[in-house]
């Protein structure tokens, strides 16, 4: 990313007070993730029968479930667990895809429109459903998690780097580093990437949120990280069993959801705002 679009990202940010929100909570949920051993109070697998279906109070500040867990914190350790899945699943997704729709779309002819139809294969799939069979045929685990979530984004990853490079493949800059004799893959990592950077790290932002609501929604059917390991989606499953008596058990892990990937489509507007000439009246 150049000095510009840092300088529009400030500018866009500054009138567009929603895109400070979603930053200012993205930011305070991945504080409360890194600091989940020091603010969680207490063990989120500690197990008190007598104190289970405990409502908010005093000392379980969201009550506790029918294992006498504390809902906090498991509420805290579970953001780790979005968080993570998420970053991971979204980086692998941009590097791999990305790269993918770099080199197709610099290469071009008939190795593109190869590569491109099989990513139109990938995105015939609905992330969710996509996410289900691999993580059905790979078992549920961190790890499969992350590598299914990572597949479904891998096709609009490909989609979103070709389309730039197909402009900017034709620069006359690039033409200058064809004539002076560089490799290919110095004008593609060097020269074109850098180019095209800013609209992936967008792509990537808004991609998050549908990350952290593919995990939410796996875990909630018992597809994703195995108990008794807190994640949200996994709470909100929990809780229905007492959705009448003890609501809170749903409602708080719902509400995490609905806060980051408010707090990430709030942040990926601003983002597009700063990249996008159109929308900055060019």
């Amino acid at each position: 990313m150049s000095r510009g679009f840092l300088g529009r990202l400030i500018d866009v940010f500054g009138a567009n007070k929603t895109s400070w929100v979603g930053l200012v909570l993205f930011a305070a949920i991945c504080v409360v993730a890194l600091l989940a051993p020091w603010i969680a109070g207490s063990d989120p697998l500690e197990q008190s029968i007598i104190d289970k279906l405990q409502p908010p109070s005093a000392t379980h500040w969201f009550g506790t479930d029918e294992f006498g867990r504390d809902v906090y914190a498991r509420l805290v350790w579970g953001a780790r667990i979005s968080l993570i899945v998420s970053i991971s699943a979204i980086t692998i997704a941009l590097v791999v895809g990305g790269t993918i729709g770099l080199v197709s779309g610099y290469i071009g002819g008939r190795f593109d429109m190869l590569v491109m139809q099989a990513m139109d294969v990938l995105l015939s799939f609905p992330a969710l459903i996509l996410g289900l069979i691999i993580v059905a045929l790979l078992g549920p685990s961190l790890h499969n998690l992350v590598i299914a979530i990572s597949l479904t984004a891998l096709a609009p990853f490909a989609r979103i780097a070709r389309a730039p490079t197909l402009i900017v493949k034709e620069r006359q800059f690039v033409e200058a580093g064809r004539a002076l004799g560089y490799s290919h893959a110095r004008i593609v990592f060097v020269h074109v990437l850098p180019n095209i950077l800013a609209e992936i790290l967008v792509m990537a932002s808004l991609w998050m949120a549908t990350a952290v609501r593919v995990e939410a929604s796996l875990s909630f059917i018992g597809l994703g990280v195995r108990p008794p390991t807190p994640t949200w989606g996994g709470m909100i499953r929990d809780g229905f069993e007492n959705i009448l008596d003890a609501p809170w058990l749903s409602i708080y892990p719902g509400l995490a959801i609905l806060t980051l990937i408010f707090s990430l489509n709030m942040l990926g507007d601003g983002l597009r705002d700063a990249t996008d000439p159109k929308l900055r009246g060019e």
